[in-house]
């Protein structure tokens, strides 16, 4: 579940770690209250509107800008609520702001230089430890760092049993060349980001900028956050965070009746019981030349009702030109699924594009002699090649 940044941030704040100040609007009515107890709080005397989307890249789009008084920030806020921001990391279409966090101005002059960091906490599958992956060049694409100046970016794994180490703190803070005060402020930095992490369960934290500020502090400007939705029964305060109108609405109604659903970018839609078997079918479908679709997995209970509404989902898709249906009966028997795919195609009557059927276990004969007397365009196959060979045909 990805979190806004200011959702990020008030996690960080509720474990001490400091934070670039801010105020939540979501009408422009609200703007003169809520900004005075931001000037109150923190003194600030120019303020920076931040557009809140689940997407990176909100400055490129003009969803970050700088207002210096009141009627800039009136007219800056204004700009960018209500606006369908397109960033890179976003569809042609954009997204829609409905909320704006007016922050505190951090860049202010004073006797140091302020600097930026890029600092992240996720899993190293390579190692199964927790990973701080940081770099001196903070406010940029770390993609774009990594490509192009890998020797830039440091890693640190962290046991998870043992927790992280103080002279892992001190190692991050010297590899980024702070010394002195700044060095003491990024250790405790560091400590507190890990915590966080932690205990809130999350899959990932990335903090671009962390900025060393004029006076030496060091403060997370940003936040990106994404919690483990398996953990959510034990922080239900974050499941009320989740906003559904940032998320895809396909994917949010296949949560809703218990169906694993990813969205993507191909063109034959996969129906498929089982992570691991839906892997090898994605697999199955770009040998073949195709493109995956989506991830569907049904699960173990593939009965015809939730076959139908797996249907519903795929199709909803309108660059789906064929379905693979990759089923193993375990559990469940071919019998009944195969059934079940018939009885959709009959309840939903605009299925248009091929269907491509591979049932094998429990019952798999007579799931195929369903299949193969039904008078619709849906095809049996046995094996994965014969399965690779379907799509091959209907897509071509």
């Amino acid at each position: 579940m990805n979190l806004h940044e200011y959702q990020g941030k008030n996690i960080l704040n509720q474990h001490g770690v400091r934070i670039q100040r801010g105020v939540v609007l979501d009408n422009i009515d609200q703007i003169e209250k809520l900004s005075k107890e931001l000037i109150d709080e923190t003194g600030t005397n120019w303020f920076v509107v931040k557009a809140q989307i689940h997407a990176g890249g909100r400055g490129k789009g003009g969803g970050v800008k700088l207002a210096k008084n009141m009627a800039e920030l009136k007219e800056v806020a204004s700009s960018i609520l209500g606006m369908n921001l397109v960033t890179p990391q976003t569809s042609k279409e954009g997204k829609l702001v409905s909320k704006v966090l007016v922050c505190e101005d951090v860049y202010y002059p004073g006797e140091f230089e302020t600097e930026e960091f890029y600092v992240s906490i996720l899993l190293n599958r390579n190692t199964g430890n927790n990973m701080i992956m940081y770099s001196t060049e903070g406010g940029m694409d770390i993609e774009t760092v990594a490509e192009n100046t890998p020797d830039l970016i440091f890693y640190e794994d962290i046991d998870p049993s043992l927790g992280i180490q103080p002279f892992q703190a001190r190692k991050v803070a010297f590899n980024l060349g702070l010394g002195g005060e700044a060095f003491k402020e990024m250790v405790k930095f560091i400590t507190l980001l890990y915590k966080s992490y932690v205990s809130s369960d999350s899959s990932l934290f990335e903090i671009n900028p962390v900025l060393k500020t004029s006076d030496n502090k060091i403060m997370a400007v940003d936040a990106k956050v994404t919690l483990d939705d398996n953990s959510l029964f034990r922080h239900k305060e974050y499941l009320s965070w989740r906003d559904l109108k940032e998320e895809n609405p396909v994917e949010t109604e296949a949560r809703e009746v218990g169906l694993n659903y990813v969205d993507l970018d191909g063109n034959v839609g996969c129906m498929v019981n089982g992570a691991g078997l839906a892997m090898a079918t994605m697999d199955l479908i770009k040998q073949s030349g195709g493109e995956p679709a989506n991830f569907l997995d049904v699960g173990g209970t593939a009965d015809a009702k939730r076959v139908e509404i797996a249907f519903r989902l795929i199709l909803r898709d309108p660059n789906v030109k064929a379905i693979l249906v990759n089923i193993f009966g375990g559990i469940v028997r071919c019998d009944r699924v195969a059934q079940g795919i018939v009885d959709a195609y009959n309840n939903l009557k605009d299925i248009d594009v091929p269907i491509i059927v591979r049932l094998q276990g429990t019952n798999s004969e007579l799931a195929k002699e369903i299949i193969d007397n039904c008078d619709f365009k849906v095809y049996s196959a046995v094996e994965f090649q014969e399965a690779a060979d379907k799509i091959q045909e209907v897509l071509s």
